[in-house]
């Protein structure tokens, strides 16, 4: 049976524990791979080990990150303090993350590792390797991959399988990243993890010139910042947008990582006030995107706790999100859901328009929402108790995130958790 959610998790809580344990004062090693890499621009992933990996060096541990050689034309050895090993991959759609990851798995039987991590539960067949080995051995398993539109039936059902079988490789090794994905995973697959979202840093504007760049004003465009895929409905914002009355502009910053179909039937259907930006490889940039905009709107309907979706509160977004429980989760009241359906959100994003005031209402009040739950500083606390936790042979799936001041989401959970 899992336990419902402690709230618990803080730099101040795991002092503590290291007061009573010995097991909490531990330098650990931890790798972590099925990612690109770092530093690299592209994806929620990438992104998390950027942030991670050197917070847990700061605190002492050593940390080894796997990158895919073929990307990184400057092969630099550590990256503010993480060691950097770089293995081959087949650089195409369905491979190129399974066929580092299996590179990985053989590579790090060769290193001496208290701990691993690998994200993406595509990946899940593969960490048998480690496992056999005696390894401790974990997997974010990250979203609902085997509903994406972008994947066919055969790879769908690829994903499905592994989220059928991770729990049983890693037992005591899952992270979720949202209660609701917690809840999930207890409810199909019998699978109780570890629940512990994605974080954001707080940030504002440094350089709005940079907007100008693109052709935009700051102020004066909404802004979509996501990949080209059919589950972040970027066809549904799009229709709605052309329908509003306004003189803004919509900005579309990200594109399709392969040839797309979508986009091109996106590209179609734009209006003369939608402008497509292509991937923006800065991360400045994006940053500027971000806090320049009038509001940032999001249509993904996969996954947990979605790096896009937190990133905007923390760069101080005006947000209105699809109404999933997933971000409903994360928005709560310092954001505007709207319905699967343009007629819905045209009518609040209009609303938004013609009122000004509310806008800059919640912008005021976006970061709050980092500092409640989602900060790295945060993150990286209930990380470090995770993989202590791992490399003693404990169970880690018993710790879980502070997300929740959300009654529902956090009923879900329990209910999940009596079940199973």
């Amino acid at each position: 049976m899992s336990e419902a959610p402690s709230i618990t998790m803080t730099s101040n809580y795991l002092s503590g524990l290291k007061k009573n344990n010995p097991k909490y004062d531990r330098k650990l090693r931890i790798a972590l791979f099925g990612a690109r890499g770092v530093p690299h621009t592209y994806g929620g992933a990438e992104a998390f080990f950027r942030e991670l990996a050197p917070r847990l060096v700061e605190r002492g541990h050593e940390v080894i990150v796997y990158n895919r050689r073929s990307l990184f034309k400057e092969r630099p050895t550590h990256y503010k303090g993480v060691r950097l090993i770089y293995l081959p991959s087949i650089e195409t759609k369905n491979f190129g993350t399974l066929s580092h990851t299996l590179f990985c798995v053989f590579d790090v039987l060769f290193r001496r590792v208290d701990a691993m991590l690998c994200v993406n539960v595509g990946n899940a067949a593969h960490l048998i390797v480690p496992r056999l080995f005696g390894k401790n051995v974990s997997c974010n398993v990250d979203g609902l991959d085997w509903l994406r539109d972008k994947w066919g039936p055969l790879a769908k059902g690829y994903f499905h399988w592994g989220a059928k079988i991770v729990g049983r490789i890693c037992p005591k090794g899952i992270v979720t990243d949202a209660y609701e994905m917690h809840r999930i995973y207890i409810d199909d697959f019998h699978t109780p993890s570890a629940c512990i979202a994605y974080g954001a840093n707080i940030d504002a504007s440094s350089n709005s010139d940079v907007v100008r760049q693109y052709g935009l004003t700051p102020g004066e465009y909404y802004l979509i910042a996501s990949r080209m895929v059919p589950e972040n409905n970027g066809d549904l914002i799009v229709e709605a947008f052309n329908r509003m009355n306004t003189n803004k502009v919509l900005a579309i910053a990200g594109d399709a990582n392969y040839k797309s179909d979508f986009m091109e039937t996106l590209k179609r259907m734009a209006g003369p006030k939608v402008k497509f930006l292509g991937h923006v490889g800065s991360a400045e940039h994006v940053k500027e995107l971000h806090c320049n905009c009038y509001a940032y709107v999001h249509g993904h309907m996969m996954g947990g706790t979605n790096p896009a979706l937190v990133k905007a509160f923390g760069y101080g977004n005006m947000v209105l999100a699809l109404n999933t429980l997933f971000n409903e989760e994360v928005v709560q009241d310092h954001g505007i859901l709207f319905e699967m359906n343009a007629d819905d959100l045209q009518q609040k994003l209009q609303f938004v328009e013609d009122h000004p005031e509310v806008a800059a209402e919640y912008r005021r009040r976006a970061p709050d929402r980092i500092r409640e739950a989602y900060t790295w500083e945060h993150i990286t606390d209930q990380y470090e108790e995770f993989f202590l936790e791992l490399a003693a042979g404990d169970d880690p799936t018993k710790i879980h995130s502070t997300v929740v001041n959300n009654p529902k989401a956090l009923a879900r959970t329990i209910a999940a958790g009596r079940k199973s």
